[in-house]
C-alpha cells in the first residue's frame, strides 16, 4: 500500500475522473463553446499555469477563465504562493456547480475561505475591482468569431497589471479538419481565418513565447503573452486586434 495516497488525494482523483465524463456529455451538448471532446492533459495544464511558476515567491491574483471541470485548476491550486488570490470564471452554469465543489473540498485550500472564488460569467463583462498578476485562459478561440476574440483578448489586457502575463493555448494540426468540416460553409471558413488573423496580430504585439505539447491529446501550442509594463500616451490595451476585427 502506498502510504502517500491519502484520503483527500484520492477524492480529488475520483473528482477528476467524474469531471471527464461531464466534460464530454457538455461538448455532445455544444462543441462549439466547450471546444474539446476532453479536458486538458497534465502536460497542458502544466504549460498553462508557467506564469505563476515563474512569479513564485510573492502573493499573486490569479485568473482562470473557461476552466470547464477543472482540470486546469487541479494543477493550479496547488502552485498558488501563499496568500494568493484565485478568480476563477466559468460561462456554463453546470461546470460553475462542480468548481465550486471543487473548491469547497480541495484540501490545499481547507481552512482558508476567499482564496478561490468562481465566477458564474463572461469574462467580458467581469468586473471585480482589481488587476491580475497571472491570466490562465482555457477559452476555445478558434470557435469564435473574430469580435469575440478581439473583445475577450481586450479585456485580458485590461485585466492584467503591467508587466502580468496570460497563456492561452490553441490545438495543433487541426485547421486542415475544420476546413473539411466547413467546406459546406464558406462564411464560417472565413470566419475561422478571420479569428486567427486576430490571434495573430496581439501575438505580434505581445507574445513573449510558445511552447508545444505534444503529450496533450491532441497536441496544443501554449501562448505566453505579456502586458507592457508601460504604455506610450493614447495607447488603448484594445488597440492591437482593433484594425482587424473592425
Amino acid at each position: 500500500m502506498d502510504d502517500s495516497i491519502t484520503p483527500s488525494h484520492n477524492r480529488v482523483l475520483a473528482q477528476s475522473g467524474a469531471g471527464n465524463w461531464m466534460f464530454l456529455l457538455e461538448a455532445a451538448r455544444d462543441i462549439r463553446t466547450t471546444g474539446a471532446l476532453a479536458p486538458s492533459g497534465r502536460a497542458l495544464a502544466h504549460a498553462l499555469t508557467e506564469p505563476v511558476r515563474a512569479q513564485a515567491g510573492r502573493r499573486l491574483n490569479v485568473l482562470e477563465v473557461g476552466a470547464g471541470t477543472g482540470s486546469v485548476t487541479r494543477s493550479l491550486i496547488p502552485q498558488l504562493p501563499a496568500g494568493s488570490r484565485l478568480d476563477i470564471v466559468e460561462a456554463n452554469p453546470r461546470f460553475t456547480d462542480r468548481l465550486r465543489h471543487l473548491v469547497r473540498t480541495h484540501p490545499v485550500l481547507t481552512g482558508q475561505p476567499g482564496q478561490a472564488r468562481v465566477h458564474h460569467a463572461y469574462v467580458e463583462e467581469l468586473d471585480i475591482g482589481h488587476r491580475y498578476d497571472a491570466i490562465i485562459s482555457g477559452l476555445p478561440f478558434a470557435n469564435f468569431d473574430p469580435h469575440q476574440v478581439d473583445a475577450i483578448m481586450g479585456r485580458y489586457l485590461e485585466l492584467l497589471r503591467p508587466g502580468g502575463l496570460l497563456t492561452y493555448f490553441a490545438y495543433c494540426g487541426t485547421r486542415p479538419a475544420r476546413t473539411l468540416l466547413s467546406l459546406a460553409s464558406r462564411a464560417q471558413a472565413r470566419r475561422q481565418r478571420a479569428s486567427e488573423e486576430v490571434l495573430a496580430d496581439y501575438q505580434r504585439h505581445y507574445a513573449t513565447g510558445r511552447s508545444a505539447v505534444w503529450a496533450n491529446l491532441p497536441p496544443a501550442h501554449v501562448w505566453q503573452l505579456q502586458r507592457p509594463a508601460e504604455r506610450g500616451p493614447g495607447a488603448s490595451p484594445t488597440s492591437a486586434g482593433a484594425a482587424i476585427a473592425g
